[in-house]
């Protein structure tokens, strides 16, 4: 992406490229963004934050930027915005050469093809959109939705305008493939004004600050303490997209798997069914100083990291996502509700009674359609195996021998543990940051 033109759009949203990635950061004030807007000091935190994961994976850097944004959401987003949800975006280099979609709340990334539209909504995932898909023939564009939830087009010619690196006030960002240059410059002149592409305002630039270790957003003025707006908790990382059963594939264990293919169709159910999943679980723990619930047990903020008061009195919370399962590919899925992985298990009985169907493609003939359960109890996250004719292994942290698991016994996640089902591995990650973010 570091070659191709990004031109933003007209708008009073927040936009940068860094490092050959584009960042779009909703801005929900009337007036323009200031250097002092929680928009705008957000988009400091990603800039940084996309630049460490580039110099760290430069080929491929947008699997390690979906996971870090994750942890950013958890650890810095209400520092910046206390109460209001920060909408962001983030298009980056897929570690297979496509491009990588991460996206929270009211924000879309539109890909155009040759006579083919699709669109990623953040508004419609239980928690983000966390994507690979191929790059479109004619380009991929990240927008702020407005107020009644509309989303642009994207022209069909490209302008003139070209955000090399820096921050601009914008309302979205266009990346242009390669391919479409040509077909532009074919239709540069159109006969009737009707023919023309809508033309938008170029904005100037600003250089990034300068990229520090650690992402730690600079503080802001604090305004005065407001009611916390009530709104239905998170339910999932949305799931992994569906893809082609694979016929002619390696076959052993840790072999190559193909990049997962976007289906629009099975994407949005699965979004739906998240979304309906509505994190409403309340289980007796402590709240942090900055009033996060969190674990009993742990001495560290389950979602900020930050130190808890073991003295005080259990209270009924409700309960945060207890996690991250990141697959081999880099995909991730944050644990809020009970799920049902497998090579197809969207029409199981466990997504029958509710549990998200997270669909996990194998092409080593060894995993079932629906193959094991996620199951949060209380503060912890186990895996059961349904009875899959293959069995589900794990692998403690510091252990080098796989265990395979007795069929529809639950087993205890601790942080660091792998869980194989056919020839694909996931790890269990803690949600929270180290504490102190050390």
């Amino acid at each position: 992406m570091k070659d191709r033109q990004v031109e933003v759009v007209a708008g009073n949203h927040a936009v940068a490229r860094v490092a050959g990635a584009v960042l779009v950061v909703a801005h929900r004030g009337r007036d323009k963004p200031t250097e002092d807007a929680p928009a705008v000091i957000a988009l400091e935190s990603l800039a940084e934050l996309v630049r460490a994961a580039v110099e760290q994976q430069p080929n491929g850097p947008g699997a390690l930027v979906a996971r870090e944004a994750t942890r950013w959401l958890m650890k810095h987003a209400e520092q910046i915005s206390p109460g209001v949800p920060i909408d962001f975006g983030i298009l980056s280099t897929a570690e297979n050469g496509g491009v990588a979609i991460f996206l929270h709340g009211a924000v879309t990334a539109v890909l155009a093809g040759d006579g083919r539209v699709e669109r990623y909504r953040g508004s419609d995932a239980a928690f983000t959109v966390d994507r690979v898909a191929s790059v479109p023939a004619l380009g991929v564009a990240l927008f702020i939705d407005d107020d009644k939830g509309r989303v642009p087009e994207i022209p069909e010619r490209r302008g003139i305008g070209w955000l090399v690196e820096g921050i601009a006030q914008a309302g979205g960002a266009i990346v242009w493939s390669d391919g479409a240059r040509s077909r532009s410059a074919q239709a540069a002149r159109p006969d009737t004004a009707e023919q023309r592409a809508p033309q938008h305002h170029r904005t100037p630039v600003a250089p990034l600050p300068t990229a520090r270790i650690d992402p730690e957003p600079r503080q802001r003025p604090r305004p005065e303490p407001q009611p916390a707006a009530t709104q239905a908790s998170t339910s999932m990382l949305d799931s992994v997209a569906d893809q082609p059963d694979p016929h002619e594939a390696d076959t052993q264990i840790g072999g190559t798997n193909p990049a997962p293919q976007p289906d629009p169709d099975l994407q949005r159910r699965l979004e739906a069914t998240a979304k309906a999943t509505a994190l409403t679980v309340k289980v007796m723990g402590f709240k942090c100083a900055r009033a996060h619930p969190s674990d009993p047990r742990a001495a560290f903020c389950t979602v900020c990291g930050m130190p808890v008061d073991q003295t005080q009195a259990l209270i009924e919370v409700v309960r945060p996502p207890l996690g991250m399962l990141i697959l081999d590919d880099g995909m991730t899925y944050m644990l809020a509700a009970d799920a049902v992985l497998g090579r197809d298990p969207e029409h199981s009985e466990a997504a029958q009674r509710g549990l998200i169907p997270l669909k996990v493609e194998d092409n080593s003939g060894g995993m079932s359609r629906a193959h094991a359960e996620i199951r949060l109890i209380n503060w912890d996250v186990a895996v059961v195996d349904r009875g899959s004719t293959n069995g589900t292994r794990t692998r403690p942290p510091g252990f080098r021998d796989w265990i395979r698991l007795n069929p529809n016994q639950p087993m205890i996640l601790v942080p660091g543990t792998e869980v194989m089902l056919g020839n694909r591995v996931l790890r269990f990650e803690p949600a929270a940051p180290p504490p102190f973010g050390g």
